[in-house]
C-alpha cells in the first residue's frame, strides 16, 4: 500500500531525471525511455528547431506503444524525421504534432491537428534531461534543484561524453540500495580489498567517514576525502593499480577541467568525492579525479527496484587512457556488487517483522533525512486525497 502511494505522491509529482543531451547529439536525435514502476514509457526528441521535448511514448490512434525496437518494453534511439507508428503507420513529427493518417479519407471528421502526442513536461539543467509526469508540475526544475544542487549547473559535466552503463533488477526496495550510498560507516567492513592492502585498511577498526553533510529542501549531499592512490607507495598498491594508474577512485591521471563550480563546498583539503542525492531517484558523485557517476533507482514493487549506473569520462585521447578508464569501470562494477550484496539480505530481514525501529549514527544523517522526506511527500499527498484535491 506504501509503494502505491510512493509511486503517486514522489515519483508522478518530482522532476526524474532521464537521460543526458549528449543522448540528442542533433536535431532530429530522440530516445525512448520507460519509467519502471510507473508503467509508462516517454519519448524524448530533439526536434528541428533545436527544442528538447518529451512526449508519452503512446499512439493517438488505438494506444500502441509507438518507439520501440525488437520488443514493445525495450528501449531505443536514433535519428528521424518523423515518428511512425509500426501498427497503422500514423506519423509524428518531432514536435509531436500529427502528420500522417493512413488512408486518412476513411475516417469521419479527422482533425488531425487534435490529434498529436500527449506531452510530458521536460526540462533540462546542466546537460541532464529532466520529466514530471504530474499534470502541473508544483516547481520548475530550478526551484525544484534549489540552491545546493544548483551551484553544479557550471560544473563540465559535457566534457565528459566517453560512457560506461550498468542496469540490473534487484530484490530489494529502492530506498534500501539508496540508503547504501548515503553513509560510508559501511566501506571499512564491506569494501576492506577495495581500499588497498595498506596496514590502516586491513585493520578491523579502521575507520572512514563523510567530511562533510548538507540537506537541502528534499535533496542531500555528502563530501569525503579521497584515498589519494597516486600518492601512494607502490608497495601498498595492487599490481593492476600500479600498471593502469587507476582504481575504484577513477583514472589517476586527471584531466584539466578548468572551473569545477559547486563541488567541495566546505574545502576538504583532500577532497575526493561529493555526492549529491537528487530527490527522489538520482545520486551525482563527482570525483576529485575529474570524472563522475550517476545512479538511479527506480521501484517496481514494494520489495524489487530497477538500479542504473553511468561513469562519465573526458574521452580518451591514448590506449592508456582508455584502459584507465576500463579498468575504473571493472572496479566500479566489483563495489557495486559488493553492496548489492547485502541488499537482499536487508529487505529479507526488513521482512521479518521483528524490529520496528532501529538505531542510526551521526554518519547515517542522511538515511534519516530521506526517509523522513518520502513519509512527508506520502503524508501530504495523503491529506490532499482527503480533501479531494489529489493530482
Amino acid at each position: 500500500a506504501f509503494y502505491e502511494l510512493e509511486r503517486a505522491a514522489v515519483f508522478r509529482r518530482a522532476w526524474l531525471n532521464v537521460g543526458r543531451v549528449e543522448q540528442l547529439p542533433r536535431n532530429g536525435s530522440f530516445f525512448s525511455k520507460a519509467i519502471p514502476g510507473q508503467r509508462t514509457s516517454i519519448i524524448v526528441a530533439r526536434g528541428p528547431d533545436g527544442e528538447i521535448r518529451a512526449f508519452h511514448n503512446v499512439c493517438r490512434h488505438r494506444g500502441n506503444r509507438l518507439v520501440w525496437e525488437g520488443t514493445p518494453g525495450s528501449d531505443t534511439s536514433g535519428n528521424a524525421r518523423q515518428l511512425v507508428c509500426k501498427y497503422h503507420g500514423w506519423r509524428y513529427g518531432l514536435d509531436g504534432a500529427c502528420t500522417y493518417v493512413h488512408q486518412e479519407r476513411e475516417f469521419f471528421d479527422l482533425r488531425k491537428a487534435e490529434l498529436g502526442l500527449a506531452p510530458v513536461h521536460c526540462d533540462t539543467w546542466a546537460g541532464f534531461v529532466f520529466v514530471n509526469l504530474d499534470r502541473e508540475p508544483r516547481w520548475t526544475l530550478r526551484e525544484y534543484l534549489g540552491p545546493m544542487v544548483g551551484a553544479l549547473e557550471g560544473y563540465p559535466f559535457h566534457r565528459m561524453t566517453e560512457r560506461y552503463s550498468f542496469r540490473a533488477e534487484n530484490d530489494s526496495n529502492w530506498k534500501v540500495f539508496s540508503d547504501a550510498f548515503q553513509e560510508y560507516y559501511h566501506v571499512p567492513p564491506l569494501h576492506t580489498h577495495q581500499l588497498g592492502p595498506t596496514p590502516e585498511s586491513q585493520n578491523p577498526e579502521y575507520e572512514f567517514e563523510g567530511a562533510h553533510y548538507q540537506i537541502d529542501g528534499p535533496h542531500r549531499m555528502v563530501s569525503t576525502s579521497g584515498t589519494y592512490k597516486h600518492l601512494w607507495p607502490k608497495e601498498h598498491l595492487y599490481p593492476a593499480e600500479a600498471l593502469t594508474r587507476s582504481g575504484s577512485t577513477g583514472p589517476w591521471d586527471a584531466p584539466d577541467l578548468g572551473e569545477t563550480p559547486g563541488v567541495n563546498p566546505s574545502h576538504i583539503d583532500r577532497w575526493g568525492i561529493d555526492n549529491f542525492q537528487v530527490f527522489p531517484n538520482l545520486e551525482i558523485l563527482i570525483y576529485e579525479r575529474g570524472w563522475f557517476v550517476t545512479y538511479r533507482y527506480w521501484p517496481t514493487s514494494h520489495n524489487t527496484h530497477v538500479y542504473e549506473g553511468d561513469l562519465h569520462f573526458v574521452p580518451a585521447t591514448s590506449a592508456r587512457e582508455r584502459l584507465a578508464h576500463e579498468y575504473a569501470a571493472l572496479t566500479f562494477k566489483e563495489y557495486a556488487l559488493q553492496d548489492c550484496g547485502t541488499l537482499d539480505g536487508t529487505q529479507m530481514g526488513l521482512e521479518q517483522g521483528v524490529f520496528d525501529r532501529f538505531p542510526l549514527n551521526d554518519q547515517e544523517i542522511l538515511v534519516r533525512h530521506f526517509h523522513k522526506t518520502v513519509g512527508d511527500w506520502v503524508d501530504a499527498y495523503a491529506r490532499a486525497g482527503a480533501g479531494g484535491t489529489t493530482r
